[in-house]
């Protein structure tokens, strides 16, 4: 009987039925067809695909929910593979996700930079395989984690939301369609005023990996503190005023603007849009005069003057000298004091040409193409309103804007004003996913933000990120449009103004605890 008993458990233990010999065939299928057949869903090409759909919840789209779902397959598939292999499909869902956000680079490097289609093509997808280290790291640590499938489910939400901070902020920062964007519509916009865009990154990537790892608990946890969103207090600001402001879009193809045979020419097609305007201040594009506007011939400014002196202007120009550099800026004219305001925060080798880059940025023949920074944030203050300027991609680093964003100081604003000229890129997709990233401004600070740019999007987006009007692409004309300012304080902008990204790094930290433990523990 003991002998008999020991060979039932070493049949038991061997997986063959009780009584039988471990040798004997079993009825149940073999697990291996099951494994080969999931194992097809994990191939990395389905990463490629999965980054790609992840760009599909991105303006134009309306389709947010494509956001979590595409996370929610990364997760699931990286958190079943072994750590080498869970770090390149983060890799190569990164290059999926950014090579098709980010295409549009293609046009402004061979059609207006002339290179090559080839090395245009090439340069965008090694922009987005560099860009994409930061997520084949996140999931191939993700990978080396263990506990229960919520401990897991937090580390993979934790290490994504430090990939998306780091993306951010590293190397002066590249942000353009940061997961949370996505968000700017759905039920995470509610929580825009309160945790800001990589908040609700963080939100949405835990969401997503709970539903991956299956970790139910933690995925009704998630979806009460959602359902708790909606109820959220919302109204931050309040109305301070309105303002009639005239928005030029003058659509000079990007191809026009620096040649000399054209310029007079398009100087009279944008100073007849500026003296057709009805509005009380008349904001135009940055960089709507090509060249410093102390160069400009004494005729055309006494031009420009006139009609300043009827509408004030908001024009975009350069201000500085071959010595100390000339400055992307906005200059008032026919306002009460004088202002200009000059970018801070450039673009890497559109605006400034990293080290050891050199070649590649004069192979394009960029004009301007090695700029100096502004120095100054303070709000430009007319009619009962302070607008704070921001150029171009300015916008998309909510760090930067928040001292405006808080009624004190200089910076104060109840009105954010984006001045842009995306004709370097086309017209499809990039105009449409800047304006996002405006709404999501909007909603973070509660303040209106109106948008001048060259061929579009020209818009006026309202303090709960609502576009309220917008004017057609590649169609020259003047948006006249009444923004109402607001003045208050959201929770967002005190947190982010007294502590910057600090408490976000934080929780990204927090998140990690538990595996740390179950693996202190396991050892």
């Amino acid at each position: 009987m003991a002998v008999l008993g020991r060979f039932r458990r070493h049949g038991a233990a061997s997986g063959a039925p009780s009584g039988a010999p471990s040798g004997a065939p079993s009825d149940a299928p073999p697990r291996a067809s099951g494994l080969t057949w999931l194992s097809a869903f994990r191939h990395p090409w389905v990463a490629l695909l999965a980054g790609a759909v992840h760009t599909g919840s991105f303006a134009p789209s309306p389709a947010w929910w494509l956001q979590p779902l595409a996370l929610a397959w990364l997760c699931w598939a990286a958190l079943g593979a072994r750590p080498r292999r869970a770090a390149l499909l983060g890799g190569l869902f990164g290059v999926g996700w950014l090579a098709s956000g980010l295409w549009w680079l293609y046009i402004s490097m061979h059609d207006f930079g002339h290179l090559p289609g080839v090395v245009s093509g090439l340069a965008v997808v090694l922009l987005a395989a560099f860009l994409s280290l930061y997520y084949a790291l996140a999931v191939g640590l993700a990978a080396r984690g263990s506990g229960p499938p919520w401990a897991r489910a937090l580390a993979f939400a934790a290490l994504w939301l430090a990939a998306e901070l780091a993306r951010a902020t590293l190397f002066t920062g590249f942000p353009w369609i940061a997961s949370g964007y996505a968000h700017t519509q759905g039920p995470l916009a509610t929580f825009a005023p309160w945790v800001g865009v990589y908040g609700i990154t963080a939100l949405s990537a835990c969401a997503a990996s709970a539903l991956a790892t299956r970790a139910w608990r933690l995925l009704g946890v998630m979806l009460l503190i959602v359902s708790l969103g909606q109820v959220l207090p919302s109204g931050f600001t309040q109305p301070a005023g309105e303002l009639a402001v005239s928005l030029v879009q003058p659509n000079i193809p990007q191809d026009q603007k620096f040649d000399r045979d054209r310029f007079e020419d398009n100087l009279n097609q944008l100073s007849t849009l500026i003296e057709s305007a009805r509005g009380q201040l008349v904001i135009t594009p940055e960089s709507v005069l090509p060249l410093p506007l102390a160069w400009l011939d004494p005729v055309q400014t006494e031009r420009l003057q006139r009609a300043a002196a009827q509408r004030p202007l908001l024009l975009g120009t350069f201000l500085g000298n071959e010595q100390a550099g000339y400055v992307n800026s906005l200059v008032a004219l026919g306002t009460p004091a004088p202002y200009d305001y000059g970018k801070r925060h450039l673009l890497p080798f559109g605006e400034f040409i990293p080290p050891g880059f050199h070649w590649f940025v004069r192979a394009m023949r960029i004009p301007m193409d090695d700029q100096a920074h502004g120095t100054h944030q303070r709000a430009l203050s007319f009619a009962g309103q302070r607008l704070r300027p921001l150029i171009c991609y300015e916008d998309l680093f909510g760090e930067d804007v928040v001292a405006s964003a808080l009624d004190q100081g200089e910076a104060s604003a109840t009105v954010l004003v984006n001045a842009s000229n995306l004709a370097w890129f086309g017209p499809r997709m990039v105009q449409d996913q800047h304006l996002q990233f405006s709404q999501m401004r909007a909603l973070e600070f509660q303040r209106p933000l109106v948008r001048a740019t060259n061929t579009g999007a020209t818009a006026l987006v309202d303090h709960e990120g609502r576009v309220v009007s917008r004017l057609p692409a590649e169609q020259a004309g003047v948006l006249e449009v009444r923004v109402q300012g607001r003045r208050g304080e959201t929770p967002y902008a005190r947190w982010l103004a007294a502590f910057g990204l600090w408490p976000l790094w934080a929780l990204a930290v927090l998140g990690l605890v538990p595996v740390l433990i179950h693996r202190r523990r396991a050892r």
